[in-house]
This record gives structure tokens, C-alpha cells and sequence, in this order.
């Protein structure tokens, strides 16, 4: 395993804005290198904390972090997008908080062998959870251009999508996709002049969204938000960091639904659907680094933290 190395974003505003409660009930769902964990379980007298992670490796980095709260925490290993299911065995619910820190950890992006990085050359995995069937390799030398394209424009949100599916797919037929170095020399090498000198935000863009397509971190996302917020007890709060404009706006757009009194068609001339909201947003702007976190921690750069609170009813 390693030495798993990360430095928790945002850690002073999550832990602050989940008024954590020394009896209370708190769930990490993305335990990780267990920073944030760490801190709620340093707050708990009589209460505990479930620490989940979809990444065993993580899991396991986080029992030796935790060792000295074990009796206060639980582990679960699985998807957020799972939580439901993996805690009805323990009959966990109505949680005083919650966070979710979405993303890539910093030990994955610095071990070679998961693939999740171009700065290194490594396997062409990304698979946060190992026993996933299908890594990004399999991706890129199976799946035909138009799908390699939806990949490349709606989770890289790259501008040259179209060239560079079209010479992933003429370069495998020589040369299957294994490595890293791979992908990249192809994304350089479909890149036009005058895109040269972005060249490596492309690349990073191509990188970012294979990996949510391998692990499908969207739709786990959005499967996740309204579970989460069901677990919730009344008053209990729900804190999100999320690290790319994808992932807010689904964050964002969850929370402004479970906060909307009404979901009705603009002209209907009276209420039908009966929906009462649920949350109230604590956090209308979201909370990002300050100078001093982004010159600690260049991976914050792009955090942002949203909050909301469960209401009663």
C-alpha cells in the first residue's frame, strides 16, 4: 500500500460548519487519507463517526491514522453512491453530519501504478475501486469515437474533442492503449498550433475526464445527494467539496431542489406536486481556500465547499 500521503482541503471550514457535537453521529463518506476524520474524531466523546471509502487502500491508510479512536469509528468500505444499502446492516441513520470531499485523493494521483496521473508514466487504470471490470485502457481501446467523444467534451469539457477521439481510435489499431505516456502523446499530437501553448490544461482536461468516466463520479454524485440528505436528522448537516465545475453544479443544483418549496411547471395555476423543502442552504456562496491553504496545498485551488441543514417535518 504505501505510504498514503494527503492533505485534507478545506478541513478547518467542513469541520467548523458541521458543528460537530461530542455525542453525535457523523459520517465521512469519502474517508481518504482520513484528515477530515481525524478531526471530527478528535471532537467525540460518546459519539461516532462512520468513516466509508470506495478506495480500500484509503480504508485501510485510514484505520492506521484512526487507530487511537477505533472504538468511536466505524469503517465501511463502498461507494457514497451505495450508502443506504452498506449502512442498513448497522442500522445507522439520522446523522447529526456528513461530508463528502469528492474527487481524486492526493496518494492516488502520486501512485504510479493507478494511472491517475500524466505527470507520471504508469498503467492506464484510474479505477478509484479496484474491483471495478473497466479501467480507462479498456475505455479508450474499446469504446467506439462518438462515445469517445461524449467523454472527451462533456466530462473533459475539452474544445478538440473530436480530434483527439478520432486519433485515439487510428492509433489503437497499431498500438493498444497500456501507459499514460500514451494518452498524453496522443492528446499533444492532435492539438493544433495554435492550442499549443494550453497544450498541458488540455491534457490535464483528457485525464480528468476519463477518470470520471471510468469511475462514473457524476452519476454516483447524483445518486448520492438525495441519500445523504435522507440520512440527515433534523438540524443535521450535509458538507460537500467538490473540485471541478461538474461536480458543483450538480452539488448546487441538488441543493437548491431539496430547498425549493415547489417543483411545478411555472404556469400551473396551482400546486400539485406537495413538496416541502427539506434543507436550508447555509453556505449561499461557496466557501473556497484562502491564500495562506492554496500556498500550502496547490490542490485546493479549485475546492469549493457548499453546506446545507436539514429541517424538520
Amino acid at each position: 500500500m504505501g505510504n498514503f500521503h494527503h492533505i485534507s482541503v478545506l478541513l478547518e471550514d467542513s469541520i467548523g460548519l458541521l458543528n460537530i457535537k461530542e455525542d453525535g453521529l457523523y459520517l465521512d463518506a469519502t474517508v481518504g487519507g482520513g484528515g477530515h476524520s481525524l478531526a471530527i474524531a478528535k471532537k467525540l466523546t460518546t459519539g461516532k463517526l462512520v468513516a466509508m471509502d470506495q478506495d480500500r487502500e484509503a480504508l485501510e491508510a485510514a484505520k492506521v491514522r484512526l487507530h487511537e479512536y477505533a472504538d468511536k469509528v466505524q469503517f465501511i468500505e463502498g461507494n457514497f453512491r451505495h450508502v443506504v444499502k452498506k449502512l442498513m446492516p448497522y442500522g445507522l441513520f439520522g446523522f447529526d453530519g456528513i461530508l463528502m470531499d469528492i474527487g481524486v485523493s492526493s496518494h492516488q494521483i502520486d501512485t504510479e501504478d493507478r494511472g491517475f496521473t500524466f505527470l507520471q508514466d504508469g498503467p492506464l487504470d484510474m479505477r478509484m475501486d479496484q474491483s471495478l471490470e473497466i479501467s480507462a485502457a479498456d475505455i479508450l481501446n474499446a469504446y467506439n469515437e462518438s462515445d469517445l467523444i461524449h467523454i472527451l467534451k462533456d466530462f473533459a469539457e475539452e474544445r478538440y474533442a473530436g480530434r483527439i477521439a478520432r486519433n485515439i481510435v487510428q492509433r489503437r489499431v497499431l498500438e493498444p492503449y497500456e501507459t499514460s505516456k500514451q494518452l498524453v502523446d496522443t492528446v499533444l499530437s492532435s492539438l493544433p498550433r495554435e492550442a499549443k501553448k494550453q497544450e498541458w490544461k488540455s491534457v490535464m482536461r483528457v485525464f480528468q475526464g476519463m477518470r470520471i468516466a471510468v469511475n462514473d463520479e457524476l452519476g454516483a454524485l447524483e445518486e448520492a445527494i438525495p441519500q445523504m440528505i435522507r440520512l440527515l436528522k433534523t438540524g443535521g448537516r450535509l458538507a460537500i467539496i467538490s473540485f471541478h465545475s461538474l461536480e458543483d453544479r450538480i452539488v448546487k443544483n441538488a441543493f437548491r431542489l431539496a430547498e425549493s418549496e415547489c417543483v411545478c411547471p411555472p404556469k400551473s395555476p396551482i400546486c400539485t406536486c406537495n413538496k416541502k423543502a427539506e434543507v436550508r442552504i447555509i453556505t449561499k456562496k461557496p466557501i473556497v481556500a484562502t491564500e495562506d491553504e492554496l500556498q500550502e496545498n496547490t490542490r485546493s485551488h479549485s475546492a469549493k465547499l457548499r453546506v446545507i441543514e436539514k429541517l424538520g417535518g
